[in-house]
């Protein structure tokens, strides 16, 4: 993956990424105060569950708070595994078993599936503690890694088990001097009891290197105006074309490949921005043939680009030279007008949003360290 580094280094390099990560000043002042409000109250924690992206389990995880948040009782949750392919999902959890961390798949837009991650929490917390009678679990994560979604779930399960919820106070909490804020909790577990904190505000990530800013831009979180669509995109076909990922979607979607085409409408005033979680229309059945033909074109388009390349993606300028190409028949296959001004920025917003919605299929950005001892 050399020539990935060196493209990015080359064409992306004057980002203003701080190069010694830290707090980066094109966040949001709030941010930051929050991050110093959750390492205070991390101090009253008996448990926290650090969610994550399962599309970058490595990139989406703090940095700077690491030290902390190991030397505390810990669950991952890496969230979004729908997104994630599942043939590296299972050497993910693997590699944390091997660190002796806890870890979890989920999706937190599903009941099932934090049920079973406050099953993990409850009994992390069983099998060590059984002196104490209230019990503090805070959730911590960068942005848009589904903390809001996950804490929403465990509000709607809390309310179920436990109807008539309190706010609870920091006086029923551990001996901690000078701390007199009240603390609001949701009830998930009696006897002992265990609240899970509502957490203050949103991380600051900590970004240690060009690469990894990507990563978290890529997966949203990082504001697309900070990085600009136009090179998450770039950097997004680099990785598809270094991996040859578009040669197996020969394999996976070779309905159009083999000569069958949708019927549907040459114009569809469907919008991909509706794909999106926090969109509320949900797509018709037309616009569910629509958005498989204009994947199946992107699909498509960048397999026989890639296969008929003559270059060396191991290469950066021949690259370069591939993912230009790759732009241009891009226009064709989202339907964008070649003349219009804004077409490569047009091109870059549409497959992102196919890419972060999961349509281009599960993907996984992050290399598993140590990937051929892993079973």
């Amino acid at each position: 993956m050399g020539v990935l580094k060196g493209l990015v280094k080359k064409g992306l390099g004057e980002m203003g990424f701080n190069a010694e990560g830290g707090v980066i000043n094109w966040f949001p002042g709030h941010m930051a105060a929050a991050t110093r409000a959750i390492r205070s109250r991390l101090k009253l924690a008996d448990l926290v569950i650090e969610v994550r992206d399962s599309r970058i389990p490595l990139s989406s995880a703090h940095k700077d708070l690491q030290p902390q948040l190991s030397s505390k009782r810990r669950v991952i949750a890496l969230n979004k595994k729908d997104l994630a392919n599942p043939n590296i999902m299972h050497k993910w959890v693997s590699y944390f078993d091997s660190c002796k961390q806890d870890c979890i798949p989920i999706n937190a837009h599903s009941k099932s599936s934090v049920k079973k991650l406050l099953e993990l929490v409850e009994f992390k917390l069983k099998e060590v503690i059984s002196r104490e009678p209230t019990l503090l679990v805070m959730v911590v994560g960068v942005p848009n890694v589904g903390k809001s979604a996950l804490i929403n779930s465990i509000h709607q399960i809390a309310s179920s088990r436990f109807p008539v919820q309190e706010k609870m106070k920091r006086a029923t909490v551990g001996p901690l001097p000078g701390v007199t804020q009240d603390i609001a909790g949701y009830k998930i577990a009696h006897q002992p009891s265990i609240y899970v904190l509502d957490t203050p505000g949103v991380l600051v990530p900590s970004i240690p290197d060009i690469e990894t800013g990507l990563k978290l831009a890529l997966a949203g979180s990082v504001k697309d105006s900070v990085v600009g669509e136009e090179r998450i995109a770039q950097y997004l076909l680099a990785v598809l074309n270094t991996r040859g990922t578009p040669l197996h979607w020969r394999h996976w979607n070779n309905r159009k490949m083999d000569g069958i085409r949708y019927e549907s409408q040459d114009k569809h005033e469907y919008n991909i921005k509706d794909l999106l979680p926090k969109r509320k229309k949900p797509p018709n059945t037309s616009d569910v043939v629509y958005i498989e033909d204009l994947v199946t074109e992107v699909q498509c388009a960048l397999y026989k680009t890639l296969a008929e390349f003559n270059g060396n993606v191991e290469d950066e300028n021949d690259l370069e030279n591939l993912i230009e190409q790759q732009f241009e028949v891009l226009k064709k296959a989202l339907k964008i007008p070649h003349k219009t001004s804004e077409a490569r920025l047009m091109v870059s917003k549409k497959f992102l949003t196919l890419f972060r919605t999961g349509k281009l299929g599960p993907f996984i950005l992050d290399d598993v360290p140590e990937l051929n001892s892993i079973s």
